[in-house]
């Protein structure tokens, strides 16, 4: 292939005028009716109100008084795939932050989004899982061989965390307790000491990438926490002493609740029936932490924990719908999704917001969430990045 066919091969940024869409402003808490959205070059150029004029040089789009959203961010993927990347996309997730993936298949996602070969979504990297056995993931790169005996060593961390941000890692996921998604596992169970975990984030702080930290129960989760992890990932089993200083420290805090909920059910990534029974009994200790969490303000963030593969169930809508029922409003749970994760990430401004100079990344609903949030999981027009990744309207078919 000639160079000159892979430039033809690139997505090219059209200009629309989004019209009659009823703009959900969570920072604000009001919805502005009647609004039209101009943008060019994959941003918003402007929001104009109803009866202006629009420049005859923008493709108009009739959202038929629809109501549109900043796109869904979810902070805890394992994206590993084109096709998975392309199911998160057309759920309404704009944005991305993997929590590791076995073969940084998370940061060539990243760069073909980067170089415009496919619309979305961004990606934040973290690489290899930083965690005691590298399993499979040894195959990731060739300088991994030497730690095939085990990431335990002062040497090891530090050469893991090496490797991950000399690949392209934006962030660095270690981990703080054992997993839950394991049958023979205890997720309360610490796994790396309190100073090995300060020698991740040491390291990493090096390069300026941030720590996530895998964490189901207290010890674990406090000792992250303390070492300076930026977020805390599931927090099943936290106690106020955890939370307490998470918000002294400013920790984020990425619950995953819709994937404690898919323990419990038959399908999905899970279905095991002594995960089932162990997500029964951990859903609601996960649905106190989460609304004590709040209470004290802990900055919450949505996550799906999931690889958007063929058979999963669980969705960013899903987890925003979740926090409404765990006690939250509306508008805040749309900010879990939109603004408080775009803090996290650090990319505050650039995405997150329907605004002048952000990225256009949107999305469609058929009807209004701040009624029902369960309408986040019926998305009928997705842009990310100013590409029009589908539209469905108008329904009717015109003469």
């Amino acid at each position: 292939m000639t160079a000159h066919s892979h430039a033809q091969s690139k997505l090219t940024h059209n200009k629309y005028a989004l019209t009659n869409g009823n703009i959900i402003d969570q920072e604000a808490e009001q919805i502005f009716r009647n609004s039209t959205i101009l943008i060019s070059e994959g941003k918003i150029e402007s929001i104009l109100q109803r009866g202006s004029t629009i420049p005859s040089d923008y493709e108009v789009v009739d959202l038929e008084g629809k109501y549109v959203m900043s796109g869904f961010i979810d902070a805890h993927t394992h994206l590993n795939s084109l096709s998975s990347a392309d199911r998160a996309l057309r759920s309404g997730v704009t944005t991305v932050r993997s929590s590791s993936v076995p073969y940084f298949q998370d940061v060539s996602i990243k760069n073909l989004v980067d170089e415009n070969y496919i619309p979305g979504p961004d990606m934040i990297p973290a690489g290899v899982f930083v965690t005691p056995d590298l399993g499979e993931s040894i195959l990731a790169d060739p300088r991994l061989a030497e730690l095939s005996g085990g990431v335990t060593s002062e040497e090891a961390l530090r050469k893991l965390v090496q490797i991950n941000v000399d690949r392209g890692a934006e962030f660095i996921k270690t981990r703080g307790t054992e997993r839950a998604g394991l049958p023979n596992t205890d997720p309360r169970k610490q796994t790396y000491t309190d100073e090995q975990l300060r020698i991740v984030v040491e390291e990493a702080a090096k390069y300026d990438v941030p720590i996530q930290i895998h964490g189901h129960g207290d010890e674990g989760s406090y000792a992250a926490v303390s070492a300076g992890a930026r977020s805390i990932e599931h927090g099943t089993y936290l106690s106020d002493r955890t939370l307490d200083l998470m918000v002294q420290k400013g920790t984020f805090f990425v619950p995953t609740y819709s994937t404690v909920y898919d323990l419990t059910q038959p399908g999905g990534d899970y279905d095991n029936p002594i995960l089932r029974n162990r997500g029964r009994h951990m859903l609601p200790e996960l649905g106190n932490t989460v609304q004590r969490a709040r209470e004290k303000g802990v900055k919450i963030v949505t996550g799906a924990d999931t690889g958007y593969g063929p058979n999963s169930l669980t969705r960013i809508s899903h987890e925003m719908t979740f926090f409404v029922e765990l006690g939250f409003t509306p508008y805040e749970a749309i900010r879990s999704a939109t603004t408080v994760a775009a803090e996290l990430l650090r990319i505050q401004d650039e995405t997150g917001q329907l605004a002048p100079g952000y990225e256009a990344d949107l999305v469609v609903l058929n009807s209004n969430p701040i009624e029902d949030m369960k309408a986040t999981q019926d998305v009928i027009l997705v842009m990310s990045n100013g590409h029009m990744v589908f539209n469905r309207l108008p329904f009717q078919i015109s003469e």
